[in-house]
């Protein structure tokens, strides 16, 4: 009977026209596109196509040519034809709003960051404009973010001390603003946005969440008057800074403005919550509670007492910075990584939260335009005494409730400001410090995430360990500690899922065509003497090819121990191991070298391997290794269910001649 089996191996050549093609049509299909056959193809359709169908557009006319190249990279010049006058005045009150809550937010950024208030203000001018003109985001609201603030702290800290120089900690960070605006530029135009998404969901939960607890730690320093006090940011050392230098004399003075002030911000805000049609009010909280504590602390004399104030800003606009860039600096090397580092968590926090309100409204973000947007803008920041600016996720909302229609709410902010650096400046001069480590405070919970961490929990516990790493790791140990771990734990189990891929065994649904894993489908039945098994990786490469050999040839010595202990008879027992390759996208020289071990391995058992719904690229690598002549074209199928109706047909017809 086995020798009549064995003859039905050649069914190609004996099967009626009728049960031929789905094979036929598999073996005999042309060979795939070569990578540089690819590339060519994606050039003529990407690029040349597109200058092909200008070029019929615009009549051979050069000069609508240059203005629709302009319209691409300026997206402004596409609405800003449309643009009327009722646009205008919703966008005049959202940016004025936006502005009232902006001025006070980055005079304390800057703190936080170890720059003097001023270049606060001067990132919330600069970068917004070039933004407006190149940005897709109708809502985002630009400008510092307490995040990248604390990281350009803690990271430029150990190569500069703002305090001993703060002149060439300065010119530091306005080199790693060019950085980091050049590997957002490079990102948007290679469109490797792709990295940014390294850093994933639950990373960035995580870090957000530790950041925010780091950023409030470091507030007690403003908001209770200390003097002394770490410039380390993990939890320990803030903590441990704050309890000795509260046996130094200190003014409670300042702590009863900030806590009073950070109470009304607070009540503010939940007042918006509860009615939406007053949001305003949270948005105009801060400045009033910095126009408020000024106020007091200039009438009251209250500097006398022991109130810390801001004291000097700078009057004026954005002065050229183009001179204190540091390309000669030793630290270079560095200065280039935290660039980096903060390229791509302000990418991802202004994306994230640009994509979110996109999709409130019903339009689409270009994500490389706004990568080209970032990186110019910071670029333009550099170059104008600005540091890192982002989109703000607190600011946006605020922006996004105002009613804006389109980034001229951000134009409208930026002038408010730049307004402000020239009337208002020597007016924050009694401003207390404690005022500002109360508006920084006040932002800090929108942060923190603990429903979306509850649902990642609830979801993955693996991602659940990538946001926890992240957390921890910037609490306790620094920012940059906290991504690398995030970033690493993410790597490890995408590795590991890709050298460790399940290999499930398959059972027919009753009554259908449908294969599923019978762990999943305990009701699917499987075929005696047939052992069907899908392989559940993309690759079967080098890193996994050993392991799934091994994995298959153990479920096929687990089958063989059952019949074994059964006593089943060597003809009715396994006879083929048939591989659903459908998920495998790729073969490399390793897994070819992995299947032909598995076949000889099989074939010395009397046990026949049969390979169906292998992807293009993967039979043509099998053709190209002769594979297909030594496990032989009859064995390779379309189809799982091909495979196994053939075989029951086979055997049917064997015990009928039997």
């Amino acid at each position: 009977m086995g020798i009549e089996l064995q003859n039905h191996q050649s069914h190609h050549e004996e099967a009626s026209p009728a049960e031929e093609p789905m094979s036929r049509w598999l073996i005999n299909t042309p060979e795939p596109p070569s990578m540089w056959q690819e590339l060519i193809g994606y050039i003529r359709t990407n690029v040349l196509a597109k200058k092909k169908h200008k070029r019929n557009k615009t009549k051979n006319s050069s000069s609508n040519l240059v203005y629709s190249c302009l319209k691409s990279a300026f997206p402004i010049l596409s609405w800003g034809r449309q643009y009327k006058l009722n646009l205008f005045k919703k966008d005049l009150m959202a940016g004025l709003t936006l502005a009232s809550l902006c001025i006070p937010q980055s005079i304390g950024y800057a703190n936080l960051a170890g720059l003097d208030p001023e270049y606060g203000l001067y990132t919330s001018v600069v970068p917004p404009l070039i933004y407006s003109t190149m940005g897709t985001s109708r809502e985002l609201a630009i400008g510092p973010v307490a995040v990248v603030s604390l990281l350009l702290s803690s990271m430029v800290r150990d190569l500069q001390d703002p305090v001993t120089d703060p002149i060439a900690y300065r010119k530091i960070v306005f080199t790693v603003t060019f950085f980091a605006g050049a590997f957002q530029a490079i990102f948007g135009l290679f469109r490797l946005g792709f990295l940014v998404d390294f850093l994933s969901h639950a990373a960035l939960v995580g870090f957000m969440a530790g950041a925010a607890i780091v950023i409030g730690l470091q507030q007690l320093k403003g908001l209770f008057g200390l003097t002394h006090f770490t410039n380390k940011t993990d939890v320990v050392s803030v903590l441990s800074s704050v309890f000795h230098s509260l046996h130094h004399p200190w003014q409670p003075l300042n702590f009863v403005i900030g806590s009073s002030f950070l109470i009304f911000i607070l009540l503010a805000r939940f007042i918006g919550k509860r009615n939406n049609k007053l949001f305003w009010i949270p948005a105009m909280a801060p400045l009033i509670s910095v126009v408020l504590a000024t106020l007091i602390v200039y009438l009251s004399n209250a500097e006398s007492r022991g109130v810390k104030i801001v004291k000097h800003i700078k009057p004026g606009f954005n002065q050229l910075s183009v001179n204190q860039l540091q390309f000669k600096s030793p630290h270079l090397g560095q200065i280039a990584k935290i660039g980096l580092i903060s390229a791509i968590i302000a990418l991802t926090e202004a994306i994230a939260v640009g994509r979110s309100f996109a999709t409130i409204k019903g339009y689409r973000l270009d994500g490389n335009k706004e990568m080209m947007a970032m990186g110019f803008m910071n670029i333009a920041g550099s170059l104008s005494s600005c540091y890192v600016a982002t989109g703000s996720f607190s600011r946006t909302a605020v922006n996004f409730s105002a009613g804006c229609e389109t980034v001229v709410s951000n134009i409208v902010m930026a002038i408010t400001v730049m307004i402000s650096l020239e009337v208002l400046t020597r007016f924050l001069y009694f401003t207390p410090t404690a005022i500002l480590a109360s508006i920084i405070l006040s932002a800090l919970p929108g942060l923190i995430d603990v429903s979306g961490a509850l649902h990642i929990w609830k979801l993955d516990k693996l991602d659940f360990l990538v946001l926890i790493a992240a957390f921890f790791g910037v609490l306790f140990a620094s920012v940059e500690i906290g991504l690398l771990l995030a970033v690493g734990i993410s790597f490890a189990r995408i590795m590991l899922s890709s050298i460790r891929p399940s290999i499930e065994a398959l059972g027919r649904l009753s009554k259908t065509d449908i294969f599923g894993d019978i762990n999943q489908y305990p009701m699917a039945n499987k075929t005696a003497g047939l052992l069907t098994l899908r392989i559940s990786s993309p690759l079967l490469c080098f890193a996994n090819a050993n392991f799934i050999r091994d994995r298959i040839l153990n479920s096929v010595q687990e089958i063989e121990g059952e019949e074994n202990e059964q006593e089943v008879l060597k003809e009715n027992g396994l006879q083929v191991v048939i591989l659903d390759m459908s998920c495998v996208m790729g073969v490399d020289t390793s897994g070819v070298v992995a299947l032909e071990e598995l076949h000889q391995e099989l074939a010395s058992n009397d046990i026949r391997l049969v390979i169906a719904s292998p992807r293009w690229r993967v039979l043509h690598k099998l053709k190209r290794a002769k594979l297909d002549e030594k496990i032989k074209i009859e064995n390779i199928y379309m189809t799982v269910g091909e495979a196994v109706d053939i075989y029951v047909r086979a055997r049917s017809t064997s015990h009928e001649l039997c």
